[in-house]
């Protein structure tokens, strides 16, 4: 009995691949969009065992993790402009937090959601999708909604706030600039409070109550963009009560690259806006409660996506529903002496990506190709057989969808921007199989090299030591120097694995 089951479970994963191969956009497929703010692909399925994260990873046993995943722009709105547009940086013009891609791009640019709604699918968005305050209306069937819950729970912490709020208020009656960059309460709260009292758990029940209206009006997009584990880190006891304070490790390289320049790795402006953080060197006990903090809300988060994924199984939608959740980016937790993102380092513009689609060959099987977040629309057009507009500067990666192995592309492209001594330069970075490459260059002069960093991920994969310098590097430099200024094109995968 046992042998005719498993040769029957052979047979249908015969005929499902086969399947697959044969006509994979033949179905209208659902898209379930999943996004994560300030997320490290520090999970179960990335191999880690110090954060407790069983939602997402099930959804990844289900599908292929990317374990070399690039955004385009290690901070929120860039980075998340960059993938809902399916552009890169220097053609959105987006490199801040105030910006809208309209105002740059106007109404040539279909979005992602945009163009699924274009072809008939339900389109819906909530949380934070694009940037908190810069909403695309027209990428939606219906208007765009996010929770309305308050960011703290305990009210010595909302007290923080309104007091911070009301100085603020009072200078600028007095015609004075305020005294601080935010209004922040602390970086940490552990409450002993429900799920939905903060904003993922709200944005769960919302999403949930959505996929049930969506159900009916299949095909459907459903966008849903949890905010946790960005800052402040806050999560309910329970969350907290899974990590011993006493076995958290601190970051083991807490000092800047040696050899790079001063302005590559900021110390983290934003983590320094929250109440009682100081500037410089953070002390021991502050960084360990911070570490433990954003544990707590990665797992919390993780929690949240687990009712919907519930949901998605209960409504009886999972086989016919793509499945794509991603970070927008990465974040440092005390490595190389920062906090936060902003930079090119490895830690910021790595971040996780898992893809589910019904019926993919080899679930659960990572890939080490070498992806980036432009590269997700196409492929997500691809997959449900629409077609792409003109501006994309990405590559589909659905051949490593069915190929987790096959040869893919040689390298992923970032930038930064920075302003050094009243100069405005950018970091242009990239990162191939054996190296990370970046060059500082004068914004107003391309031609001005400021600075070159180089890493060597064989001998050094934290990014501790730059090697730019030296002499025996010189050849490497010469060859990065030229494959980093031919561009993504010339470092897309070989025609024979498109």
């Amino acid at each position: 009995m046992r042998l005719q089951t498993w040769a029957v479970q052979i047979a249908l994963g015969v005929l499902v691949a086969g399947a697959w191969a044969a006509n994979p956009t033949s179905n209208r497929w659902n898209v379930l969009f999943v996004a994560v703010d300030d997320l490290r692909p520090e999970l179960g399925c990335y191999g880690c065992r110090h954060i407790r994260s069983p939602n997402i990873d099930r959804l990844a046993a289900r599908g292929r993790v990317f374990l070399r995943a690039y955004c385009q722009q290690a901070v929120c709105s860039p980075s998340r402009t960059s993938l809902l547009t399916g552009a890169r940086p220097d053609t959105t013009r987006i490199y801040d937090l105030e910006t809208h891609f309209r105002t740059t791009m106007g109404d040539r640019v279909v979005t992602l959601p945009q163009l699924f709604k274009q072809h008939g699918w339900f389109v819906q968005g909530m949380g934070k999708i694009y940037h908190s305050g810069l909403d695309d209306p027209v990428s939606w069937s219906v208007p765009w909604s996010s929770p309305k819950t308050p960011t703290y729970a305990l009210p010595e912490n909302r007290a923080i706030v309104e007091r911070k709020v009301a100085e603020t208020r009072a200078r600028l009656a007095q015609g004075l600039k305020p005294t601080r960059a935010r209004d922040y309460g602390p970086p940490v709260e552990c409450a002993d409070v429900p799920d939905p009292t903060y904003y993922d758990g709200a944005l769960a029940t919302m999403a949930i109550e959505a996929l049930r209206g969506a159900a009916a009006r299949q095909p459907f997009w459903l966008g849903v963009g949890f905010i946790r584990p960005h800052l402040p880190f806050v999560a309910p006891k329970k969350y907290w009560d899974l990590y011993d304070r006493a076995q958290i490790q601190l970051a083991p390289n807490p000092f800047p690259p040696r050899g790079a320049p001063p302005y590559a790795v900021p110390e983290g402006g934003e983590l320094r806006s929250y109440e009682g953080v100081p500037r410089g060197p953070l002390p021991e006990e502050l960084a360990r409660t911070l570490r433990h903090g954003y544990y707590a809300a990665v797992s919390y988060m993780d929690a949240q996506l687990g009712r919907v994924l519930d949901e998605l199984d209960r409504l009886g939608l999972t086989d016919r529903t793509i499945v794509v959740l991603w970070g927008d980016h990465g974040w440092k937790l005390g490595e190389h002496g920062a906090w936060c993102k902003h930079t090119n380092v490895e830690l910021d513009t790595r971040a996780p990506l898992i893809v589910v689609v019904p019926g993919m060959p080899q679930p659960g099987r990572p890939t080490e190709g070498i992806v980036e977040f432009v590269d997700i629309y196409p492929t997500l057009a691809e997959l449900c057989g629409l077609p792409t507009p003109s501006h994309l500067e990405g590559t589909s990666f659905r051949p490593l969808l069915d190929n987790p192995d096959q040869p893919w592309k040689r390298a992923a492209f970032s930038q930064y921007p920075r302003t050094h001594q009243g100069r405005s330069l950018m970091g242009y970075s990239m990162r191939t199989e054996r190296y990370r490459f970046t060059m500082w260059q004068d914004a107003k002069q391309p031609d001005r090299v400021d600075a070159i960093e180089l890493y060597d991920h064989q001998q050094d994969p934290q990014e501790n030591e730059n090697l730019a310098d030296r002499p025996e590097m010189a050849e490497v430099v010469r060859e990065l120097t030229a494959m980093l200024r031919a561009g993504w094109k010339a470092a897309g995968p070989p025609a024979s694995s498109r």
